[in-house]
């Protein structure tokens, strides 16, 4: 088996393009099936694929007869609406033992934008068990990706990767606290009720802000989330009349199209009478316009501008990414060794399936024997000698052979297989 990966991520494709290759989880299945029927193509079946999908990536694994990197490309830059050349020159292709290991790098946090960041780990997870129940998850990526989870628990444990890490979330708090003196008195409104939302609620919900209010296209989940945090729930459709009421609005949907628009943003500015306002999308596709980061009195962060925060720490993390590297090179050679055995399995299933089609035949030959009332030691006897024949008659024919190069093979062979006494 072949196994090859693509991608896109935060430090090869701008926002934007990111965005148009964004899928949201419950898109994860029928992607998944798309691709698959159109890689299957002169393939004698679909190959093995997964989507990993974040904020910072987007990331296709597959396994299958042969590499299928071209069809691949192809496929995703047709889905982006974007030519496959422009494709290729933000995105990176990888084969075999090297997409094995841009796998462990991104489950171990290595590859992130946060060094270290846990959250990515459940995110591959999530886009594991979304592969396997559309049915596109087989023996080798399960493979990849359960080795890949195993990795980075080592590395977790191993090493202090995760030490001194700035989440996004706090990341966004951080930004907030250098535009309002007291985060105790502003309001914040956070748009949707995913787990980055979650996350970033419970960061600024720990300065005691004087208001929290969650709105979600769900109501039901809205309040939920609102509820932890002595929250109010609003409507999406009731945001651009309320959006003036909050200081800080945190947004991250799945959405495909912005929600916060310019008009929206003008007017709220205006009914506030220029007090600052403070706005960060976390979402890929953007759920806020870009025109809006040139009003006076907002101060618009996206994903990408939180990076230069997030570096924090980043130094004192260097020294155990060289630890973590070395596990993960063990866990690529251990993989790699497992492919190889993997290309012997039809050859072990001939064999068996040969080893059976003789026993079968012997049994049933002294099985006839005994029904006629042979002496059943003799039966035995006949039934030893006729299998060790069957398995020493190839053997025995190569070292009979004329051609001398042939003989010292077999005889190799034979001292290998047959004659060794220490195992």
């Amino acid at each position: 088996m072949a196994v090859w990966a693509l991608g896109i991520n935060h430090t090869t494709a701008p926002l934007d393009l990111r965005g148009r290759f964004a899928f949201a989880i419950d898109q994860i299945q029928p992607t998944l099936h798309a691709l698959r029927e159109n890689l299957q193509g002169k393939l004698a079946r679909q190959p093995e694929a997964a989507i990993l999908s974040t904020c910072n990536r987007t990331e296709i694994y597959c396994a299958g007869a042969e590499h299928d990197l071209d069809p691949t490309v192809d496929w995703l830059a047709h889905s982006g609406g974007v030519s496959p050349s422009l494709l290729r020159s933000h995105a990176y292709v990888l084969r075999d033992g090297m997409a094995a290991r841009h796998a462990f790098r991104v489950a171990s946090g290595l590859d992130s934008m946060v060094l270290g960041e846990a959250q990515i780990l459940g995110q591959l997870k999530d886009a594991v068990r979304e592969a396997e129940q559309a049915g596109a998850l087989g023996t080798t990526l399960n493979q990849l990706f359960q080795r890949s989870f195993a990795v980075a628990k080592e590395v977790r444990s191993a090493t202090e990767i995760g030490a001194h890490s700035i989440s996004m979330a706090a990341a966004a708090v951080r930004l907030a606290s250098q535009l309002f003196e007291d985060l105790g008195k502003i309001r914040v409104l956070f748009v949707g009720a995913g787990e980055m939302i979650e996350l970033a609620a419970t960061h600024f919900a720990a300065k005691n802000p004087a208001g929290i209010a969650i709105a979600n296209r769900t109501l039901e989940r809205g309040e939920k989330l609102a509820s932890r945090f002595g929250g109010e729930v609003m409507r999406l459709a009731d945001l651009p009349h309320r959006l003036h009421e909050f200081d800080a609005v945190v947004s991250s949907t799945a959405s495909q199209l912005p929600i916060i628009g310019l008009g929206a943003v003008e007017r709220a500015v205006k009914l506030r009478k220029h007090r600052p306002i403070f706005m960060v999308d976390l979402a890929v596709p953007r759920d806020i316009e870009p025109e809006v980061k040139a009003l006076e009195d907002v101060y618009l962060y996206t994903v990408d501008d939180l990076a230069h925060v997030v570096q924090t720490g980043q130094a004192q993390r260097q020294a155990a990414v060289a630890q973590a590297e070395a596990i993960i090179d063990a866990g690529v050679q251990s993989f790699l060794h497992w492919m190889d055995q993997r290309r012997t399995v039809p050859l072990i299933q001939q064999l068996n399936a040969q080893a059976d089609e003789w026993r079968a035949v012997e049994l049933a030959r002294a099985r006839r024997l005994l029904a006629r009332g042979e002496d059943i030691d003799t039966v035995l006897e006949q039934l030893s000698r006729a299998l060790t024949q069957k398995m020493l008659h190839g053997p025995m024919a190569e070292l009979r052979a004329g051609d001398e190069q042939t003989r010292e093979r077999a005889s190799a062979a034979i001292e290998h297989f047959f004659l060794r006494k220490e195992r």
